[in-house]
């Protein structure tokens, strides 16, 4: 159980740091970051727009500083869902608990600097959520089709990875059907592959070879093509910085956002199984270039700018569940949780009490049905 504590501490807490360092470069392109800050950010760094308030597109949210986002808000919110049932879940189970926590909940919104319902910070793409489950009372297994094809399921899939610990492929199904909810295509496809990165590296021992290994077992279509196409390139680096430019390349066919991050054109984010997101693959390249160090995983993701923040969130997330609680820089740490007015620990301490008790559970239904099918004999 220490050892699970552990690594469930360094997933969650390193996805969280990685929300909010990459929150001040979100949308920015590279060359643009280090022409705002003066160099490559190095750590937790002020806005983007000094005046963030009424600055266009990003108003009216604080990000910098700091200041958790969305990603760790959804993230939070799907521990919760755990929480309550303390067994695997399902898309029912969006419905049930997790739709009721973004409407009902009142959180601390960091970069809203104000207490809230999660619902009053989420973009688009995860208000659908309510959109069809809520309102429109449809299927859950089948709840997001039509949504925008983005990375907002992949962000906040990790703990079905800690709750799956040591087991990718039943990491990777249970994401499936959750994701189902809320994402299609190939961002569902990519919330499956998260998780099952996750679950990978909570394996003692693990390194990034078995994280790579487990998620081109398992993931399809586009997503794996992505994945291998900037895992290859990424293994010429050893520093993001030289590896930015060469990454986004690797991933440019597969990504239908285009290089003008802020004006995607009309393919952007349509159903495809050619295509992929551009947020998971590049945080795999990162971790890949920083042999698997969450300080240097995070800085690429974040200086390569873009969605930083959930290219960050994914790679703190992966490299945490590596590296355990030691890997998260406390300089970063401390500051993200003062700042966010969160506990980051807290979430992580809980969901490892919930996947110690859901692998009691499936032990005793693997034993049940080890036994039926030797009756088959």
């Amino acid at each position: 159980m220490e050892h699970l504590l552990d690594k469930s501490v360094g997933c969650l807490v390193g996805a969280a740091v990685g929300d909010a360092l990459g929150g001040a470069t979100e949308t920015a392109l590279p060359e643009q970051i280090r022409a705002r800050y003066g160099d490559w950010v190095r750590g937790i760094a002020p806005p983007f727009h000094a005046d963030w308030a009424t600055a266009r597109p990003l108003a009216p949210y604080h990000k910098g500083d700091g200041h958790l986002t969305d990603d760790t808000l959804m993230t939070h919110a799907l521990v919760r869902a755990y929480t309550r049932k303390r067994d695997h879940l399902d898309a029912y189970d969006v419905v049930e608990l997790l739709v009721p926590d973004l409407l009902e909940r009142v959180v601390y919104i960091p970069d809203l600097e104000r207490e809230g319902v999660t619902f009053h910070r989420l973009a688009a793409a995860e208000r659908w959520l309510v959109t069809r489950l809520h309102h429109a009372h449809a299927d859950p297994r089948e709840g997001g089709v039509g949504n925008i094809v983005n990375c907002g399921a992949a962000m906040y899939m990790a703990p079905v990875g800690i709750v799956n610990a040591g087991d990718p492929a039943g990491a990777y199904a249970e994401a499936i059907e959750i994701a189902g909810a809320h994402q299609h295509s190939y961002g569902r496809e990519a919330a499956a592959v998260l998780a099952a990165a996750v679950a990978a590296a909570m394996s003692p021992g693990a390194g990034v070879h078995d994280v790579l290994a487990a998620v081109l077992d398992l993931a399809r279509d586009g997503t794996r093509a992505a994945i291998a196409a900037v895992v290859k390139e990424a293994e010429g680096y050893a520093d993001w910085r030289d590896a930015i430019a060469p990454l986004r390349a690797a991933v440019a066919p597969y990504d239908t956002v285009g290089e003008e991050y802020r004006s995607p054109g009309l393919g952007a984010r349509r159903p495809s199984r050619l295509h992929s997101i551009e947020e998971l693959p590049v945080a795999l390249g990162m971790l890949v270039v920083a042999r698997g160090d969450l300080r240097e995983a995070v800085l690429g993701a974040v200086n390569y700018g873009r969605d930083a923040d959930s290219t960050a969130t994914m790679a703190g997330a992966i490299a945490g569940a590596l590296g355990g609680a030691a890997a998260v820089p406390d300089e970063w740490s401390t500051v993200v949780a003062e700042a966010s007015r969160t506990d980051l620990v807290g979430p992580a301490r809980e969901l490892a009490e919930v996947a110690a008790e859901v692998f009691a559970l499936d032990r005793e239904r693997f034993a049940r049905r080890a036994e039926r099918f030797a009756g088959l004999s």
